[in-house]
């Protein structure tokens, strides 16, 4: 049987790769903005972090999940939580995406 895939955080994970922050043009998982990822019965609960308060591309990266996690087949809701705490820290980077971006690992 070949279905669609399920719905589950690594479908939600791999979508989230496509949301692209503007300013370092690099996606928002290997960023490391997400924080926490739940699938349960069609609903995604999410949150998220900015790279900065007061980000500039808060209103464009919120935007870019919510329509790429609703998008999702099987996605009956989103709860998206955007937090400050904790802050932020290029530590949060996947290694590839140091290496590119070329900070120290």
């Amino acid at each position: 049987m070949n279905g669609p895939l399920a719905l589950d955080a690594d479908a939600v994970t791999d979508a989230l790769r496509d949301v692209i922050d503007p300013e370092l043009g690099y996606n928002i998982v290997d960023l490391g903005l997400i924080y926490a990822l739940a699938v349960e019965a069609g609903v995604v609960t999410l949150t998220m972090t900015m790279t900065t308060p007061g980000c500039p591309a808060q209103d464009y990266l919120v935007a870019g999940v919510e329509d790429r996690v609703r998008q999702l087949p099987g996605v009956a809701d989103l709860k998206l939580d955007v937090v400050w705490e904790p802050p932020w820290t290029p530590q949060r980077m996947s290694s590839l995406a140091k290496a590119q971006l070329g900070i120290p690992d």
